[in-house]
């Protein structure tokens, strides 16, 4: 499998490759071994390997993993989440998804592929971002838990019982929380404390780390979430207009080994937008004329008390109308809020069409007893 590490020099790089190389040929080793002892070999791709049975039926879990450039972390993240799950003694797929890595990160994953049919992936064309390919993975997820964790092996699969333990308790999202991280204080930890505290005050969710990749979701609430632009970070606020349970567990975070972070402070403005989008849609989702409307009729309260004022002017002051430039005003504040008014009706129509085009309900039932399932929304 061809490696390239840039920059380099040319000695180095053929070590590091060799290295790479090596440890993810002892993976496919043990993984193959593993196989063997459920399964007959078989030939595949000119080799003699062992095959694990094809899931034909749904895990129970699905480990959603979004990847970009993560070729030294493939083997690793594959060994140990492999060994996490199969603690659990439960059905499972791990479901790997290349968001454009110009690294070899796909090939390392496809010759683990090759051995375990647990492994499912996903390549994208070119890089979508984190967002897109969380969406890509839980659209394919099969399994009634879903959990989602970050594949830089800096998340602990280890924890991943912890959060599953927790489902069972009857919570509908497990929130992993850094407690301990492993990052750089001034360009990571403290943005990321700030941001926290006022998405929690914001959104009505107060969790200690909103950026923690590690949560897991029954499948019924995630799959009802849709993301866009860079919204996987409010996906907890998101499950609590739904009416979710959401609790919060301590998990480990480890150093990066290898490459670097994606990210950077920049984001934290990207954050305060998806803010806005995110409380807009919690409050007015299903009902924008009021925000719209309010405002509109603000404005226009505010021209007709602007037009009085100017009459009261002509009257008490003999200042003509056409010379008092208050009357601009007027005329300008009521524009303006009728055309908020006529906003707000043309959102109610948009949202309307959304909700029935699609026979999408404005609500979520979490269980319910002796109900014709022909008498529900069309």
């Amino acid at each position: 499998m061809p490696i390239r590490r840039r920059g380099a020099p040319g000695g180095l790089e053929r070590i590091h490759r060799k290295t790479v190389q090596r440890e993810l040929d002892s993976t496919l080793s043990s993984a193959a071994a593993a196989a063997a002892a459920a399964s007959p070999a078989v030939h595949r791709r000119g080799h003699l390997t062992a095959a694990l049975p094809r899931a034909l039926d749904a895990p129970e879990i699905s480990v959603v993993v979004p990847v970009y450039d993560e070729v030294e972390s493939a083997a690793e993240l594959y060994r140990t989440t492999t060994a996490a799950l199969s603690a659990l003694g439960r059905t499972y797929e791990i479901i790997v998804v290349d968001d454009g890595s110009r690294d070899g990160t796909y090939q390392a994953f496809a010759e683990l592929a090759d051995v375990d049919d647990r492994l499912r992936l996903i390549r994208f064309g070119r890089n979508f971002g984190q967002t897109a390919a969380m969406a890509a993975g839980i659209d394919h997820a099969r399994g009634n838990i879903i959990v989602l964790i970050d594949g830089d092996l800096q998340n602990d699969p280890d924890d991943i019982p912890v959060l599953v333990s927790k489902l069972d308790e009857g919570y509908d999202v497990v929130s992993g929380w850094r407690h301990a991280r492993k990052d750089r204080a001034l360009t990571r930890r403290l943005p990321s404390k700030v941001a926290n505290w006022l998405i929690g005050r914001v959104t009505g969710v107060p969790l200690h780390d909103y950026g923690c990749t590690l949560k897991a979701y029954r499948s019924e609430i995630i799959k009802e979430t849709k993301l866009y632009g860079e919204m996987h970070r409010f996906v907890p606020a998101l499950a609590h207009i739904m009416g979710a349970r959401i609790v919060e567990v301590p998990v480990h975070h480890h150093r990066r080994r290898f490459g670097r972070s994606k990210y950077g402070i920049g984001r934290t403005f990207n954050v305060m937008l998806d803010l806005l989008t995110l409380k807009f849609l919690s409050a007015y989702g299903t009902k924008p004329i009021h925000v719209f409307g309010g405002a509109g009729l603000s404005f226009c309260f505010a021209g007709i008390g602007a037009g009085a004022y100017s009459l009261y002017q002509k009257w008490a002051d003999g200042v003509y109308v056409y010379r008092n430039p208050v009357i601009l005003l007027a005329v300008f504040l009521f524009l303006l809020g009728f055309s908020f008014i006529l906003l707000g009706l043309l959102a109610e129509l948009i949202i309307r069409t959304y909700h029935e085009s699609q026979s999408k309900p404005i609500y979520w039932i979490r269980e319910s007893r002796n109900l014709d399932d022909d008498a529900g929304p069309a």
